[in-house]
């Protein structure tokens, strides 16, 4: 526990030190929010425009700090030779993959607590009346994506494309589930993909609990498509993830 501890507040530090990452994992989904919030009028789904942005942005968020920071994160180490270092000290490769998985999960607890408290001060949205099923989805989504994003590490092969092959995952994946605004209106083959990825499935969680006040159990499909995901994750994981830099 002391070595789980001690490595979670070194990756703590690590990843709030890390300008580029903070910004492009925490920063960018907050100010999205306030442009798109800012654009966006009238009603979505039944409630204000700015309340259904907040829904889906809260989802983009976790893809973004689970899946794509994580990701990034550690072909940048494992190129780096960072990871086979790690695996000639004393810290168990268990406890630094959980003390990685428990630092994200609290980077993502506080965006979606600082997504919440910008949507009141700036739009007026209204805080979630379901506190354990809105905490029950951070820590569902945190889990599944971030076990994407450790198979994803694997297939990148260098830390300079890393940023580029993910963005070109994660931007579509927003566009096609809704984390950037409805899509009733997309071509019924774009709507069809948008349909397997497991984004979908995260902002229909997060729709029906903080938009129309249901437990997250009122979605049984979402939340086992969503686990499916995160279980097919740790499958890859398991096969593809690598300590050693792709040159060695």
């Amino acid at each position: 526990m002391r070595l789980f501890l001690h490595q979670l507040r070194t990756e703590q530090l690590l990843y709030w030190r890390s300008r580029e990452s903070a910004v492009f994992t925490f920063i960018f989904p907050l100010l999205l929010f306030v442009l798109l919030g800012s654009v966006y009028s009238g009603h979505i789904y039944g409630v204000k425009a700015s309340q259904a942005l907040l829904s889906a942005l809260l989802c983009y968020g976790c893809v973004m700090v689970a899946f794509a920071g994580l990701a990034i994160t550690l072909v940048i180490r494992r190129e780096q030779a960072l990871l086979k270092r790690l695996r000639a000290t004393p810290l168990p490769p268990a406890t630094f993959v959980a003390s990685l998985l428990a630092s994200t999960l609290i980077v993502y607890a506080i965006e979606v607590v600082a997504m919440f408290l910008l949507g009141r001060a700036v739009f007026g949205t209204p805080f979630p009346a379901r506190i354990g099923s809105i905490a029950l989805i951070i820590v569902l989504g945190v889990a599944a994506f971030a076990a994407l994003g450790l198979a994803l590490s694997g297939f990148v092969r260098s830390a300079e494309g890393s940023s580029a092959v993910i963005n070109l995952i994660v931007l579509p994946m927003a566009f096609l589930t809704g984390a950037f605004g409805p899509t009733q209106h997309f071509p019924a083959f774009l709507r069809d993909i948008g349909d397997v990825l497991p984004l979908k499935y995260l902002v229909d969680l997060m729709n029906a609990v903080y938009l129309h006040h249901h437990t997250i159990w009122s979605k049984p499909l979402a939340l086992g498509v969503l686990a499916a995901w995160g279980v097919a994750g740790l499958v890859l994981a398991a096969l593809k993830f690598r300590w050693e830099p792709t040159a060695s």
